[in-house]
């Protein structure tokens, strides 16, 4: 008898940190050796936010919002506390532990070794990472860990509809403490890209099919289509994003293992809060 999976993880999913590592390598090798390709989508922008990045987070994070039910935010009050935790953590907590710890190390640990103007760059990275909650891939980390579907549709709905409003004052704060400018315009056109235009495009969807078909339909038939979308969007951005910075990567290697420190030590002090007081 065929044994069956019952992980609901497939071979692509499976080995996925391979496939980022390679992606990675791959995006570095083309910024190197054919440095014409970012050169040429690297024009394409719009407001300093880049055109194809845009295009292929859409395609990373559509399928994702389209399982997102705002209806199911009616239903906040029933079980509050993970949800406490959750809207804490990212928006109280995270950004600011974020900017603290990035400009402990870049500032001062790493002060020898990271010129100053490269420290308010990589703090600036650092300050937009930690403010910016990874909404899309929730749903693939719930179905990895065999997470509860509806309560995950709540997670993202309530920190999709936060976002909203929070990420541009908390980043134009932080960024504002320590002198680095980044224009109004550039903050609205990320939020209205990166979360207004998808989570629209997806409610939509999902509204529009579940009327005319019938949730079933929608469920069982239309989202298993899209059913490696957002991890091929993944896997494309990265490309992407390290072939625009190859030649820096390059040039800079030691640079790319000190700013890791913050960031997994940051990694590392939001997991252990969320699970401590989750588990309080």
């Amino acid at each position: 008898m065929k044994k069956t999976s019952t992980s609901g993880i497939s071979f692509f999913e499976k080995y996925l940190s391979l496939w980022v590592l390679l992606c990675m390598a791959a995006g570095v090798l083309i910024g190197r050796y054919l440095p014409g390709i970012p050169a040429f989508l690297g024009r394409l922008e719009y407001y300093n936010v880049s055109i194809p990045v845009a295009i292929l987070i859409w395609l990373m994070i559509y399928p994702m919002m389209m399982k997102v039910d705002f209806q199911s935010v009616k239903d906040v009050g029933k079980n509050p506390k993970g949800l406490y935790v959750t809207w804490v953590v990212n928006w109280l907590i995270k950004p600011f532990t974020m900017y603290a710890l990035a400009w402990l190390f870049f500032f001062v640990v790493f002060k020898l070794w990271i010129p100053t103007e490269l420290a308010r760059d990589y703090l600036a990275g650092a300050v937009l990472l930690g403010a910016a909650p990874c909404t899309a891939m929730v749903f693939v980390w719930s179905c990895l860990t065999k997470g509860n579907p509806a309560y995950t549709v709540v997670q993202v709905a309530t920190n999709d509809l936060i976002i909203l409003v929070a990420f541009v004052p908390i980043v134009k704060f932080l960024l504002g403490i320590s002198d680095i400018s980044v224009p109004w315009s550039t903050l609205f056109l990320s939020v209205l890209l990166f979360v207004v235009i998808p989570l629209t495009g997806g409610v939509l969807t999902r509204m529009a099919l579940i009327k005319k078909k019938g949730t079933d339909y929608f469920q069982n038939k239309f989202l298993p289509k899209f059913g490696n979308t957002t991890t091929i969007g993944l896997l494309l951005t990265l490309v992407i994003l390290f072939a625009f910075q190859g030649e820096t990567i390059i040039n800079n290697p030691i640079h790319i293992l000190l700013i890791a420190i913050p960031l997994t030590i940051q990694t590392f002090l939001i997991f252990f809060i969320s699970y401590g007081a989750c588990k309080k």
